[in-house]
Parts: C-alpha cells; structure tokens; sequence
C-alpha cells in the first residue's frame, strides 16, 4: 500500500465512494492527504458508478486540522505559492465535481480541513465537533477558498467575527448559523453514508443540475478566489506569518507588531 493509500483510503459501495482521512495525529493536509484528495477528485470526475461521497477521519477527535505547519514552516514565498496552489486544487475540483459530496465531522475541522469540509456540498457533525479558521493566529488567512465559502454559508459579519477573531465554533452554533447542516448523535460517518446511499438513488443529472443552480446564486467566484490566493503568499512575504509559524512550531505565544 502506497503512502497516498494509506492516508487516503478509497471504498466504494454501491454507488457510494468512501474516503476516509488517517494521517496520524491530526490530519495535517501535507502532501500524502494532498496526493490522495486529487486521486478522490478523479474518481468523482471520471467514474460514472460513483454518484456520491462521503469523506470521514479514521483519527479520534479530528476531522482534519489545518495545514501541515511544519511542513511550511520550512517554505519560502515561492514554494509557499506551490503549496497552496497544490491544496486548492484537489479541494475546488471536489466542489466543482457536480456529485453530492457529505463531510462527516467528528471532532476538529480547522483552517484548511475546514475548507475542505466546506468545499463538500453538506455537512453532518457530531455534538463534540469544533470547527474554526484560526489563520490570522499565525499571521495568516484563510488560503484554500475559506474567505470565500465561510461568508456564502454564514453571512459576511458572521463570517468576519469568526475569522478576525480565529476563534472556534461549537457544534450547536455552527448548525444554528448554517455552518453545519446536520447535528448526529452518535455514528455521524454511519449516517453520512446511510443519507449518501439514498441520494445514490436519484439521477445523477438531476442532483448535478441542482447543486449546479445553487451554487450559480453565488456567482463566479474567479476573483475573490484570485485575491485570496496572492493574499496568503503575501503574509508570508512581507506580513508576520514567518513568526507566527515560528511561534506555533516553537510553542511559545507569537509577538505580532
């Protein structure tokens, strides 16, 4: 089994494709997730058996915690650039694939695995779940599409609190401010996948041209997707990012100016 198999895995039953997330001890969407996400994206795109996917943690606690730090506290602005453009690429074409795509949250879901999450078209999580952007603690933002998707989902002041503040969110607000769609006592990947084989029952071009509508409510998001993009290498680049990475490897508290 590959590195990308391990971390990654693939089952398909039925018409429903299963990804599970284990990368060990949180998740960090470093190159292994990355590498398996993009082999999930051909899936949904090339397979027409497949008609909906669920995407789950193996790891206790965590859905998936962000972006592998360590790994870019090691990258200057250039390979910086190549590593964002590396994570959003799997995670736009898992949004753009036109299937219904359900994240089962149990646990965390922060910074870039809560981008992922949001990339999916629902959300199912348990209770304990958390979920948060908390980029500016480390001096940067939100890179892999949040300062787009979180506005859509919650609402332009909502969605500046919670990332200007990089706080978490609470299970029970994040279903009360749509964050969530779903709150699941209990085994939220076996309702995930259970909602998922009754979707699988219906057409796959109507569910397409339904997620296609809703999402064209939206606009085109070239631009926005655009600036966040130069944004998060910026901070790297002439902003405080540098010490907040630091800080967070070295943990200790940041000293921002």
């Amino acid at each position: 089994m590959s590195d990308t198999e391990s971390v990654v895995r693939q089952a398909v039953s039925g018409r429903v494709l299963h990804v599970v997330l284990d990368r060990p001890p949180a998740n960090a969407l470093g190159a292994p997730i990355i590498a398996g996400l993009a082999e999930v994206a051909d899936v949904l795109e090339r397979d027409p058996g497949v008609k909906v996917a669920v995407v789950s943690s193996a790891l206790d606690g965590f859905f998936a915690a962000g972006a592998d730090i360590k790994q870019m506290g090691a990258l200057t602005p250039e390979s910086f650039a190549e590593y964002r453009d590396a994570l959003r690429a799997p995670i736009e074409r898992i949004a753009a694939c036109g299937k219904p795509v359900v994240a089962a949250i149990d646990g965390l879901a922060l910074g870039g695995g809560l981008e992922l999450a949001m990339a999916c078209t629902l959300r199912l999580a348990t209770p304990a779940s958390r979920l948060g952007l908390p980029e500016v603690k480390l001096g940067l933002i939100p890179g892999a599409g949040g300062t787009q998707r979180l506005p859509l989902l919650v609402g332009r002041g909502r969605a500046l609190e919670i990332m200007l503040s990089g706080r978490s969110v609470d299970a029970d607000e994040a279903l009360a401010i749509g964050l969530v769609d779903r709150l699941v006592e209990g085994d939220v990947t076996a309702e995930a996948l259970e909602f998922a084989a009754r979707l699988a029952q219906f057409p796959a071009s109507a569910m397409a041209a339904i997620i296609a509508c809703v999402d064209a409510v939206a606009g085109a998001p070239a631009e926005g997707m655009a600036l966040e993009g130069e944004s998060v290498v910026e901070m790297l680049r002439t902003g405080e990012a540098a010490e907040g990475i630091a800080a967070f490897l070295g943990r200790r508290a940041a000293s921002f100016a």
